[in-house]
């Protein structure tokens, strides 16, 4: 299983949960993507599997290898397991996800609850994301969250708790992750890329702003160079358009478009940066920008907007703000 790196406080709560015997029933594990929430909800999946056929002399979450439990769990046929994500649609050659987790899905779970748990007293289910449930499939989740059966553990992922149904959370013990430090972020990246070298590592561990996974996808794609151009049109402005439309077409590309992702993702973060150094009238303005890039990034990945237009209306806010006064 894919290791853990950071998270020591959520660990050592939800190990205290365990140890002491008042496991809650639902977990609403929280956070940025690609911080490790789901590597985190598999290991206490397995650890409560683990330990409920005896003790097991392992720190953190871990569980070795050999365990009957850690075996079943790496074929994917644990007994007392259900895990729940989007499938595959039907007649896809090219992979391609469905939009959501289904009614279904979320009713095959009584499969789960019919029967008494074969290795140990508990049931565990993963649901990775919860975000992604059809709402008649909340709905259904939200009777197995509100009548649970004994000795059952939903761990369920989220990126965006807060879009959530209130009743669901309400019944969940939030567990928020927060981004990795610069070690943590240094031992998943060498342990991820082990061909990486050092200033490539530096480099993914500043895209990254704490979270490995995000700093992974951005291999490869001159974050850092990427960088520097909208930094530099946030410093001297851009009174020709000549940048704006320079970094624009060249993201329009097809090719591009993963490095167009990673814009979408960074520019509305270099705003709030630029925000923290303004006081005044000038905060309040690069605020409202922050706010307008936030909306237009989510937009532009939901509606499918022209990306050369996107990247430069994204570039003129941050022009406008190197015309600013106000900075601390």
């Amino acid at each position: 299983m894919t290791p853990l790196y950071g998270h020591d406080t959520a660990v050592a709560f939800f190990r205290d949960s365990l140890d002491s015997g008042r496991l809650h029933h639902a977990w609403l594990v929280t956070g940025p993507e690609g911080i490790g929430k789901a590597t985190f909800a598999a290991k206490a999946a397995l650890r409560v599997l683990a330990a409920g056929q005896g003790e097991v002399d392992a720190p953190r979450l871990d569980v070795p290898d050999a365990h009957n439990a850690a075996k079943l769990f790496a074929a994917g046929s644990h007994p007392d397991l259900m895990s729940l994500e989007r499938l595959v649609k039907e007649n896809s050659t090219t992979g391609e996800l469905a939009r959501s987790i289904s009614v279904d899905q979320v009713r095959g779970l009584q499969r789960l609850f019919s029967t008494t748990a074969s290795l140990s007293p508990w049931r565990v289910v993963i649901i990775d994301s919860i975000d992604d449930l059809e709402r008649n499939a909340a709905n259904a989740l939200l009777k197995s969250l509100e009548e649970p059966p004994a000795h059952s553990l939903f761990l369920l992922v989220s990126h965006a708790p807060e879009r959530l149904l209130p009743t669901i959370r309400s019944r969940c013990r939030l567990l928020r992750l927060a981004p990795l430090d610069e070690v943590a972020m240094e031992g998943a990246l060498r342990a991820a890329l082990p061909d990486a070298d050092d200033s490539e590592i530096a480099d993914l561990k500043v895209a990254g702003h704490g979270s490995p996974g995000r700093a992974i996808a951005f291999r490869g794609l001159d974050i850092a160079g990427l960088d520097r151009a909208m930094q530099t049109i946030a410093r001297e402005g851009d009174p020709t358009n000549a940048r704006r439309v320079a970094l624009a077409q060249s993201l329009a590309l097809k090719s591009a478009q993963p490095r167009y992702e990673a814009f979408l993702a960074r520019a509305p973060s270099l705003i709030a940066a630029l925000a923290r150094e303004r006081r005044g009238a000038a905060l309040a303005e690069a605020i409202r920008l922050w706010e307008r890039a936030q909306s237009l990034a989510a937009s532009a990945r939901g509606l499918s907007l022209e990306p050369e237009s996107v990247v430069f209306e994204l570039l003129g806010m941050l022009a406008t703000l190197a015309a600013e006064p106000g900075r601390a």
